[in-house]
């Protein structure tokens, strides 16, 4: 197996793997390299997608890249991702997607069999969820330097919600909701990889979330904040959001929904859970009086059927995620330092 040290190295010259990690070293990036330079009131908000002033603040956009190898796994496939990926991002900031582009990059040799089957699965993907795909670009790269397809999509939506869903508005006393198990993707997109075979065969959660959020706005759920949870897991996303809002949030870890087979393999490999990426998995921040009823309906819906209020925003100390476990012993919840899982989405 070529599993990747979650531990980066020191250099600090280049562009390393853990910089696509969306942990510590995604962070740095950022806040060194990138915000500096395009510093503005919507990048500024570090969320999934942004409410533009245009048709008065209801046009949402946002914009997402795939490099996930192998291309196919069980349970999805890279098109899949592309359009789903970018739609639940949407999907995050309280809007439904319209209109998607779509840029290949292609590398020399690529059978056209393959790139055949993940343009119809992008095509499928899009008319189960009802978006366009209305533009794009295509780029070929030299035979070794492409690993087969690279695929960008952006896309463009109108809010649902009456303001824009951000992690502004998560208030102490809300409810943390999470709407499935965790670590599918991650694990199934390994061991696919890896040639690793389980007692109980895993597929990766990969799936649309827009019909769940669409759910919970129409059920009369004021939704704070929404994430989806995407590289470094369900702790990455906790701690970003409790950076960016400045709040704490309190966790019990026996409400965590884990399957066996990917807490198995974790346990086996080494892997935390809780770090381990997914890619049809949200959270939901609430206000508290709304939680049953959110959960109520979440479990109707096919992306819900596990979902579990694992905490609650407690103010304080802030800008902190405390995992509380059975034995009653709190864990500081931090980004992982560099790449625990490389190439998952």
């Amino acid at each position: 197996m070529n599993l990747q040290c979650p531990l980066p190295t020191t250099n600090k010259d280049s562009i390393r793997l853990g910089h696509g990690s969306g942990g510590e070293m995604t962070q740095q990036l950022l806040k060194e390299f990138i915000q500096p330079l395009f510093k503005n009131t919507w990048i500024d908000q570090a969320h999934d997608s942004a409410t533009l002033p245009w048709d008065s603040d209801r046009l949402v956009f946002t914009t997402d890249s795939f490099v996930i190898t192998p291309l196919f796994f069980p349970g999805g496939d890279i098109g899949k991702l592309a359009v789903y990926g970018t739609i639940n991002d949407l999907a995050m900031g309280g809007a439904e997607a319209k209109f998607l582009s779509c840029s290949l990059i292609l590398e020399e040799g690529l059978p056209f069999n393959t790139l055949k089957r993940v343009l119809q699965s992008m095509a499928g993907a899009a008319e189960e969820t009802g978006v366009k795909l209305v533009t794009g670009d295509t780029k070929v790269v030299e035979r070794g330097k492409g690993d087969g397809i690279y695929i960008n999509t952006s896309g463009v939506g109108g809010l649902l919600s009456n303001h824009p869903i951000d992690p502004s508005y998560i208030r102490p006393g809300d409810r943390i909701l999470l709407s499935g198990d965790i670590g599918r993707h991650g694990i199934t997109v390994m061991a696919s990889r890896e040639g690793l075979e389980f007692e109980t065969a895993l597929t990766s959660d990969c799936a649309p979330l827009n019909a769940a959020v669409s759910a919970l706005l129409q059920g009369g759920i004021p939704l704070h904040c929404l994430r989806d949870l995407t590289r470094g897991g369900l702790a990455t996303a906790l701690v970003e959001l409790a950076e960016t809002s400045g709040q704490a949030f309190e966790l019990d870890e026996a409400q965590i929904p884990v399957c066996e087979s990917v807490y198995g393999a974790c346990e086996m490999l080494g892997l935390d859970p809780l770090y381990v990426a997914n890619e049809g998995r949200f959270v939901a921040v609430i206000p508290a009086e709304y939680a049953d009823q959110a959960s109520a309906i979440l479990r109707e819906e096919r992306v819900g059927a596990s979902c579990a209020i694992i905490g609650k925003v407690t103010g304080k100390p802030s800008a902190q995620v405390i995992l509380k476990n059975s034995l009653g012993c709190d864990r500081l919840l931090q980004r992982l330092p560099g790449e625990q899982l490389p190439r998952i989405c």
